[in-house]
Formats: C-alpha cells, sequence, structure tokens
C-alpha cells in the first residue's frame, strides 16, 4: 500500500509541478489544467532517454529529481498554486478513492488486471529488464517503453517495487485525468465542476481498462483529453508567444513515447481537422499563428527522431496483424456505445444481458446517453467549441477505421480513448446550462435533470467496473517466466499454494507466465503425492531439499521457484492442457 501511494503521489507532484513549469515557460501565466498531461510526458520522455545509460536506471531517477526541484525553483512567487488547491483537492480525493476500490474489495495491493488481461506480467518483465541494464524482446520490438521506464526510475530512486510503480503509475492517471477535465468547468460551482470532472477524466471504458491493468490504453485516453482541452484553453485565452504551442507538442512527445505511432494519429488528427474547421469559420489564421504551429511542430520532430527506427519496428508487432484472431482477451467485439459512459456491468466485455442487469437496461442507457451526446455535438457547435468536437470527431473515426480494418482487440481500445471527449461533450452543455437554485427556464429545467440522471447512471457503471477490478500477486520475479524454455519440451506441474491461487488470481498469472506449453496448475492437496500422467517437470517455491514427490532431481534452482524432473520415462499422453496465448488471456468473466 505504501509504495503503490508514494509512487502515485511522486508521479502527480512531479507532473502538475514540471508541466506547469513548461507551461509558464511557454507564455501562460495562470495555472492550466493541462499541466499533468505535460509534466507526465515530459517524464516519459526524460525517462526513457536516461534509462539505458549506465546505472540501468538510477540516472533517469536522478533527472526527475533536477527537473522537479528545478521547476519548483521557476514557479517560487508566481501565484500559480491558488487555485489547483482549492478546486483540485476534491477531484483528487475522490478520484484516489474510486482508483483504490479495487485494492479495497480485493483486500490487498498488487497486480492489477490479472484474471481479466494478464499482460501486466509481460510488463513487468520488461520493466526488469530495463532495471538490470538488459534488452528484452519487447526492447528489441520497437515497443514503446516510456512508461516502464518511469517505474524503474521509481525503483532505482525510491526503492518502489515494480508491481506497486505500475500500480502506482496507473493511480496517478486516474487522478491527473480528472483534474485536467477541470479546466472545461472552472468556472462552475464546486459539487457540478467535481462531478463533470470525474465523469469525464474516469469515464466507463476508461475505469474498465484501469481495471484490467491497461495502462498504456489509459494514459494516452488521458494524452488525448489534455491535449484537447490545452488547445481549447490556448484559443479561449490565447498566449502572445511563439512557443504557446509548445505544451500541445510535448503531449504528443509523451503519446509517441507511450503508445508509439498510433499515439500521433488521434492528436495530429484533431490538430489537423480543427485547423480546417477554423480556417473555414475565420478565413485566415490570426496573426502569428502559422509560425507558433511550427515552432511546435519542429520541438515535435526534434524529440520523437530518436524514436522513428523504433516506431518502424513496432509496425510489424502482432496487435496490427488484421488476419490474426484479434480478440485479445475480449470475447468478441465490443459495443461502441459503452463508450458513452452508460454500461450496467462490471465487466465491459460482457455482451447485454449477459450480466445481471437485463439487455433492456443496457439499451435504456445507450439510447438516454445518444440523446445527449447528440445535443451536446449541437450546442459545443453553437458554442463554437470547435476543438472538442474536432477531437471527437477524429475518435469516431479511429473507431470506425480499426472496426473495419482492425482487430476487435484494436477497435475497443479506439472505444476507450474515445471515451472522456463523448463525456466531455455531453457534459459540457449540461453542467453549464443547468440551474444550481432556482430554475428559470423549461430547457434549463430538463437540463438539470438530465445532468443529474447522466451523472447518477455514469457514476455508478464507474464504480462497478472499479470494483470488479482484479488484483493478482503483491510481488513478480521474472524467474517463472525464464523457465518456460526449459519445460517446452515437455509437460509441467506447477504446485502454488492455496490462497495464491484463490485470493490472488494465481491460476491466470501461471498460465500466462508459461504460455505455450501443456501445463497443470494445482496444490500439493490436489496432487495427492504424486505428479498428473505424462508430466516430465514440477515446479515448485521454496526449498530444493524437499522435493514434492518422489522420483524427482533438481533441473535448475530460479529463486524463488524451483524446476524438478522426473527420473525415468514419462508417459507419451499428457493429461495437462495446452496453455495458449489466447487461452491464457482470456481470464474469468467477474
Amino acid at each position: 500500500m505504501i509504495g503503490t501511494y508514494a509512487a502515485a503521489l511522486t508521479i502527480g507532484v512531479a507532473s502538475l509541478a514540471i508541466g506547469q513549469a513548461a507551461i509558464v515557460l511557454c507564455g501562460r501565466r495562470r495555472w492550466s489544467w493541462a499541466a499533468a498531461p505535460v509534466g507526465l510526458a515530459i517524464l516519459c520522455a526524460v525517462c526513457w532517454g536516461t534509462v539505458r545509460l549506465p546505472g540501468e536506471g538510477s540516472i533517469s531517477a536522478i533527472a526527475v529529481l533536477l527537473l522537479l526541484a528545478a521547476s519548483l525553483v521557476y514557479l517560487q512567487g508566481r501565484g500559480v498554486w491558488r487555485e489547483p488547491f482549492a478546486a483540485g483537492w476534491p477531484v483528487a480525493v475522490l478520484a484516489a478513492l474510486a482508483a483504490s476500490l479495487p485494492f479495497v474489495v480485493e483486500g490487498h495491493f498488487g497486480i492489477l488486471g490479472t484474471s481479466f488481461n494478464p499482460d501486466m506480467s509481460q510488463h513487468l518483465l520488461a520493466a526488469d529488464q530495463l532495471a538490470h541494464g538488459h534488452a528484452g524482446q519487447l526492447i528489441r520490438q520497437g515497443y514503446p517503453l516510456g512508461p516502464h521506464s518511469i517505474v524503474v526510475a521509481l525503483n532505482k530512486g525510491l526503492g518502489i517495487s515494480l508491481v506497486d510503480g505500475f500500480s502506482g503509475l496507473m493511480v496517478a492517471v486516474a487522478v491527473m485525468a480528472p483534474l485536467s477535465a477541470l479546466a472545461a468547468f472552472r468556472d462552475l460551482r464546486a459539487l457540478p465542476r467535481t462531478a463533470a470532472a470525474l465523469l469525464v477524466g474516469l469515464a466507463y471504458v476508461v475505469a474498465s481498462y484501469f481495471a484490467q491493468g491497461a495502462f498504456k490504453e489509459v494514459m494516452l485516453a488521458f494524452f488525448l483529453l489534455g491535449f484537447v482541452l490545452f488547445l481549447r484553453e490556448g484559443a479561449r485565452e490565447p498566449v502572445d508567444s511563439p512557443l504557446r504551442f509548445v505544451p500541445a507538442a510535448l503531449i504528443a512527445v509523451g503519446a509517441v513515447y507511450t503508445y508509439s505511432f498510433p499515439g500521433l494519429l488521434w492528436l495530429l488528427g484533431t490538430v489537423v481537422v480543427w485547423a480546417l474547421v477554423e480556417l473555414a469559420l475565420r478565413q485566415r489564421p490570426r496573426p502569428g499563428l502559422t509560425r507558433a504551429a511550427l515552432v511546435a511542430l519542429g520541438v515535435l520532430v526534434v524529440l520523437v527522431a530518436p524514436e522513428i527506427g523504433r516506431m518502424i519496428d513496432f509496425e510489424k508487432f502482432e496487435t496490427f496483424n488484421p488476419n490474426g484472431p484479434g480478440l485479445g482477451n475480449l470475447f468478441g467485439q465490443i459495443s461502441p456505445f459503452e463508450a458513452l459512459g452508460i454500461w450496467p456491468s462490471g465487466d465491459f466485455r460482457l455482451a447485454p444481458g449477459d450480466g445481471s442487469v437485463p439487455a433492456a437496461g443496457y439499451y435504456l442507457g445507450a439510447a438516454f446517453a445518444t440523446v445527449l451526446l447528440l445535443y451536446g455535438i449541437w450546442r459545443c457547435w453553437r458554442a463554437r467549441e470547435t476543438v472538442v468536437l474536432s477531437g471527437l470527431f477524429v475518435a469516431a473515426f479511429a473507431y470506425l477505421a480499426a472496426r473495419v480494418g482492425g482487430t476487435a482487440y484494436t477497435s475497443a481500445k479506439a472505444i476507450e480513448i474515445a471515451a472522456p471527449l463523448c463525456a466531455l461533450t455531453i457534459l459540457l452543455p449540461l453542467t453549464q446550462e443547468a440551474v444550481w437554485g432556482a430554475s428559470v427556464s423549461t430547457r434549463q429545467k430538463v437540463s438539470t435533470a438530465a445532468w443529474g440522471a447522466f451523472v447518477a447512471a455514469a457514476g455508478l457503471c464507474t464504480a462497478l467496473a472499479f470494483a470488479n477490478a482484479p488484483v493478482g500477486p503483491s510481488s513478480y520475479s521474472a524467474s517463472l517466466t525464464g523457465l518456460r524454455p526449459l519445460v517446452a519440451n515437455g509437460s509441467t506441474v506447477v504446485l502454488a499454494s492455496p490462497e495464491f491461487l484463490a485470493e490472488d488470481h494465481g491460476t491466470n498469472y501461471i498460465a500466462w507466465e508459461l504460455r505455450g506449453g501443456r501445463v497443470c496448475i494445482e496444490t500439493r492437496a490436489e496432487a495427492a503425492g504424486k505428479p498428473p500422467k505424462g508430466v516430465r517437470y514440477v515446479i515448485t517455491e521454496g526449498s530444493r531439499r524437499e522435493p514434492p514427490f518422489k522420483g524427482l532431481r533438481v533441473r535448475r534452482v530460479a529463486d524463488p521457484y524451483v524446476l524438478w524432473e522426473v527420473k525415468g520415462p514419462v508417459a507419451p499422453h499428457s493429461v495437462c492442457p495446452l496453455i495458449a496465448v489466447r487461452q491464457a488471456r482470456q481470464g474469468p468473466a467477474r
């Protein structure tokens, strides 16, 4: 618990301070709620740029510490901290409580999403390899490792475990996303401002991806939201500086180091659409706008240039293969209506009616939210919210492209990334029109009622997603993965404690770590003193002096695991199932 919250606090404070310093340096004098995504993007770039230097992450920790100290000194006396403390603390506290629901419900801290999506162990392995100066498979494939580098910096600088580091990173993003959403509601009263910001930053599908430990998608949704809100802020309160768009370029840099080249598609697409709309409405750009845009583009190109080769390698990554099964941990295509926030299920993968709520509940919620979205689009157009609508248009186009030319796995990610912008489009006009006192007109009464109904329904769905998140082991070791090549030519039984299997979702965790072979997973009591038929290898935790069965010899000790091998011949046919990659990824519905 201490490690998770220490990591979240460190990332949150560093992101806010470093991001605000960068924004002030670029000409803005008042507080910007876009500070968090700007700062987190800088952390991704700095940590990834230094994590491979000698010291295996220690230099990253030092670099972040120096950046934080310099930012605090630079901001000293500039009077930018009053607003974030006054308006931000209720949002931060409530968001932190929401992000803590998985740990409260499960009763312990550990690896998020183990039975939903065991991919986190692969990310832990990559971070472990970075922390030990090794180049693993993900590094060689061009996989973006900016977030992993932040976790390594926490590990080297503060001694926070990798598991706690990733959990803390996700909690920090879950807190910073609603804080950034305050930019759209900063002039409202505390209650509507706080509620709207929480639902935009923690939309249902975002909370669902948090529940399965999918930090990259959660971060990209956060970057896109912050990017749109920063551009909106600049359009409403223009800064007379050639550096005015540099913070937006920095957010785009963070998207690259988190999500590689696909991360740019949403952000650059938003800029292009917004520019075309503004040109059509204004006929000519504002003075100095072209120069500022070119400066920002130059900053983006310079900072992502070192990653271009890896982005080219990443294009061949298996996720982009439309001919593959494309399901990942899904059961099929998920509904795009989930992006609207009202989906009364703790598991976003389930079809309407498959959970405890009848299908009619899903359809009514989707219909209500769709009406509000269409109304929001109309009102936002009337109010010249062109940046918000441009981002929403690009997000919708990205989903359609993924649905037509991609896989169910990629289209689901597109839905998650679009969810905060859908919530923003719904809540922005409703929150401004609702009357927080005596009603004045029929439209205001209707807006107030619609706002209350949407906040209640969407808030409940988000809470369900958080409460349903599985939490796995509290520690991680790369040793089990390291044993996979040794057991590839035979069947294996893993003997684990009953508590690990029953309480920490250990079955899914072990299956993912040893995927690709025939594996039985059971307790010693279930084994009843002998290995299953056809088993060649036995893996246990503990001492090598106590073989679990007779007729075993030690093949390899990989602390905390011991690999045993059966002496002599074994039956040709094993009763252990083949743990294929797809099977290991699909955890049970909860």
